[in-house]
């Protein structure tokens, strides 16, 4: 293999009663695939799933043609997007639950801490969003509960490493208001449980409008497109091993432009009924990657596909374009940016396998049908 390919994992694609109490029963991620509508000519909409169908992942033969798609297209791993909400308090865990309890898929996984508030704003544009489940961080002993329920997957043989300590993402590293505390903990943790330590890696956007300030908050910045060192060394210093380096941000504003990028999605933000903005994929993504992704402890970030329409309406930007031969080019500069790390390190993630409503995955569709899983073969694997 030319990288390391760790991919995105959502869980969505199951009822829970959560859900089922805001949106009414059976509700999953397919209700707003399949009521999409085009928003302009051209746009492609609804997406439609080929060979997998409507799955529900509760479905163990679902999850072991989902691992053998990705097996043949060259994925190591999934990074299953797990939800701890404090308290113990866990949402959409079933499907990893029962990959880990049954030992199948034997395909490679990792854990990324989905640590957010999980609300209506997720599925709708407009209008004060629905707390269903709101993040907290009570301290030492959740943080205690949470490792304890983590640790069985650390010790499972599928589970994926880096320099032999197992890998677990943090999707916002800015918001753990004791972080430094929760990482030598689970450092700690890990040693008194016969594991040489976790890999935490904190996944960020490359260029941001906010970091993390030295007395642990937040500030908010101007972007700079030159340099990514000021938004990655502050997380590194907290504690991080390294970074999951995002670039559609970045990407963005060299395609647009820093002022007119944060002008139009603040109208967005705040004017429902504006049309949408468009992306022209290979333009944008031309732009994803910053120079520190070069860094060896930096995991650079390739993205096949966007459009959150049928979440959130004209909200966000929709990429246009987005076919399986640019998402070749694009991980071809991928490989470019760490084709000088050592192999262990030579990581890209992708985003995503499955994010059907965010129009961000690689599996078959009726329009491309393995035409993505096909380019990540061809350039990754082959």
């Amino acid at each position: 293999m030319k990288a390391r390919v760790i991919a995105h994992y959502l869980p969505q694609f199951h009822p829970i009663p959560e859900n089922d109490a805001v949106w009414g029963r059976g509700f999953t991620e397919w209700t707003n695939v399949a009521k999409a509508r085009p928003l302009f000519r051209g746009h492609y909409q609804p997406r439609i799933p080929a060979d997998l169908g409507f799955y529900d992942l509760r479905l163990p033969e679902v999850r072991q043609q989902q691992a053998a798609m990705a097996r043949e297209a060259g994925v190591e791993g999934f990074c299953y997007w797990h939800y701890w909400f404090g308290h113990g308090r866990m949402l959409l865990e079933r499907p990893f639950a029962e990959v880990l309890r049954s030992g199948q898929p034997d395909f490679p996984f990792c854990l990324a801490w989905a640590n957010h508030d999980w609300t209506t704003g997720t599925w709708q544009n407009g209008g004060d969003a629905t707390v269903i489940a709101r993040q907290e961080y009570p301290g030492t002993d959740d943080y205690r509960a949470h490792f304890d329920y983590v640790l069985p997957a650390f010790r499972d043989h599928r589970y994926i490493t880096i320099d032999g300590r197992p890998l677990f993402a943090v999707f916002d590293p800015y918001r753990i208001p004791d972080v430094e505390h929760f990482i030598r903990l689970w450092q700690q943790l890990a040693k008194e449980n016969g594991l040489p330590g976790v890999c935490f890696l904190a996944q960020t956007n490359n260029t941001s409008t906010i970091r993390r300030s030295k007395d642990g908050g937040i500030e908010r910045v101007m972007p700079d497109l030159k340099s990514s060192a000021c938004v990655f060394q502050p997380l590194l210093d907290a504690g991080f091993d390294g970074i999951i380096s995002y670039g559609k941000p970045r990407g963005e504003m060299l395609y647009w432009g820093k002022v007119r990028k944060v002008i139009t999605r603040f109208m967005h933000d705040h004017l429902a009924w504006l049309p949408a903005s468009t992306f022209d994929y290979p333009k944008v993504v031309r732009h994803f990657f910053a120079p520190e992704d070069a860094w060896e402890n930096v995991f650079p970030v390739v993205m096949p596909q966007w459009d959150r329409s049928p979440r959130i309406g004209t909200c966000d930007g929709i990429y246009v374009n987005a076919t399986p031969e640019a998402f070749r080019q694009h991980l071809r500069r991928a490989l470019d940016v760490v084709k000088d790390k050592q192999p262990e390190h030579r990581i890209l993630f992708l985003r995503s396998w499955n994010e059907w409503a965010e129009g961000n995955y690689v599996e078959p569709d009726l329009k491309y049908g393995h035409g993505f899983l096909d380019a990540l073969k061809e350039v990754i694997a082959d």
